[in-house]
């Protein structure tokens, strides 16, 4: 499934509102992607961590469509290597456009990055053209 699907990213924020004031609550964006391989077992499968970048990348080497899913709002593809089935999940200008709008939505005091460290320009480009980017301390 999806790395941070949106209808339960608003659950977790609805939920959190509930208990904490919404201006003091920043929202967790996810900077990564996984791939999956096929069948999934449970307490069995493992995914592999991959940047945004090397998930479109992989999408273009395997002459694969990316599809989107329209409940959890996030990108995602299959391809095969090596006999072996694939499901990557990924966050993309879509994606990321609605967990955005999340903090519009619920006056957040503002986001943050998990896994910061891998660069994706169209995440910086949507980020900066959608808020007021300020630094702070603490």
């Amino acid at each position: 499934m999806a790395v941070a699907p949106v209808n339960e990213v608003r659950r977790v924020v609805e939920y959190a509102i509930s208990e904490i004031p919404s201006e003091k609550i920043n929202l967790g964006i996810p900077n990564y992607g996984y791939d999956w391989t096929l069948p999934f077992v449970r307490g069995a499968s493992r995914a592999t961590a991959i940047t945004l970048q090397q998930a479109v990348e992989l999408a273009i080497d395997n002459d694969v469509p990316i599809e989107f899913d329209p409940v959890a709002m996030s990108p995602f593809f299959h391809y095969v290597r090596d006999g072996i089935e694939h499901e990557v999940w990924f966050e993309d200008v879509r994606s990321l456009r609605e967990k955005f709008s999340l903090i519009t939505e619920y006056d957040l005091r503002g986001a943050v990055y998990w896994q910061i460290m891998s660069f994706f320009r169209p995440n910086w480009i949507l980020l900066e053209d959608t808020f007021r980017i300020s630094k702070t301390s603490g």
